[in-house]
């Protein structure tokens, strides 16, 4: 009778093994001052606390493009289930900078795609971020650059001549890539897009960067059917002026979108349950000092774990 219990206990724990979910945690990957230590990563448990990891320390120093820097830097988990991170090299270079990870700690070699090195003009390649389309098994890489006279009605509304349109590029190994395209040019100067995907489409949220003859420096929404093009105008802005870098995750059936509010050296949020009507929850949201634009992700409790094995970080 004992050991025909024994069992039975057993069979139960494997079955509940078996049905057991992993639970997720929220990371944020940031870039301090100028991005010259590199990559830095908070993690939250609930989208409003963010903590550092590392004990504040760069997980990753930069080792690509002239001026070797790591600004903006986007993570996603791909289909290979390695997480795949692109970021600004340079305030000035025509190219971006890759690496990938299983495990966030080791990284792959550094690796500079020069996407825009054929526009002799372009003057930048800024805030690249990345979409993996499950679809097509393609990765979606987008960012901005400025190419002077290429867009003159609107060369003179920007900062210091900086008059920003929104190109990409595709690939599926990171080795070989597809020609660039123009993306988003609605007529405006545009930076800092972010793209996510729900029953409807893809929305993606963009920055608003015209200065001239009054300044917006806010956050606005498109939408469109395909990934690649056709995406809407911009919305009214969704955000508060003098704020950049949007990043967005779906939280409990609501959207949050951090942002940061760089004339205020702080990060700030905003959030909605249809993606109408906003609610700026900027004082409820806490980040380390001295974050800056950087992307949300959400990773397995397991590698939450391992990022936080020599951590004094307590929730």
């Amino acid at each position: 009778m004992v050991k025909r219990h024994f069992l039975i206990i057993l069979v139960s724990l494997m079955l509940l093994g078996c049905t057991h979910t992993e639970s997720e945690v929220y990371l944020f990957s940031f870039f301090k001052g100028n991005g010259e230590d590199g990559l830095h990563i908070a993690a939250s448990m609930d989208g409003f606390n963010w903590k550092e990891l590392n004990n504040g320390n760069s997980f990753l120093k930069p080792k690509v493009g002239n001026d070797k820097l790591m600004r903006d830097p986007c993570i996603i988990k791909g289909g290979d289930d390695k997480f795949h991170m692109v970021w600004t090299v340079s305030w000035n270079e025509k190219g971006i900078g890759y690496a990938n990870s299983e495990d966030l700690i080791n990284w792959s070699e550094q690796k500079y795609i020069p996407v825009m090195h054929h526009e002799a003009n372009a003057r930048n390649c800024w805030a690249p971020e990345l979409f993996f389309d499950e679809d097509s098994k393609e990765y979606f890489i987008f960012w901005a650059t400025t190419i002077p006279g290429r867009f003159k009605e609107t060369d003179s509304f920007g900062d210091n001549g900086y008059n920003h349109r929104m190109y990409y590029t595709k690939t599926k190994d990171f080795i070989e890539f597809a020609d660039t395209k123009l993306f988003y040019n609605k007529g405006f100067n545009v930076i800092d897009s972010n793209i996510q995907k729900d029953e409807d489409g893809y929305i993606m949220f963009l920055k608003d960067e015209t200065l001239l003859p009054k300044a917006q420096k806010n956050i606005r929404i498109a939408t469109s059917k395909e990934l690649s093009g056709n995406f809407s105008e911009a919305s009214e802005p969704i955000s508060p002026n003098w704020v950049e870098g949007p990043t967005s995750i779906k939280i409990n059936d609501e959207w949050i979108v951090y942002f940061d509010m760089y004339t205020k050296h702080q990060m700030g949020a905003i959030k909605s349950s249809n993606l109408i009507d906003w609610e700026d929850i900027s004082d409820k949201v806490s980040f380390p000092k001295g974050t800056r634009h950087g992307t949300v992700f959400k990773v397995k409790e397991s590698i939450f774990n391992n990022l936080t094995k020599s951590d004094t970080l307590k929730f």
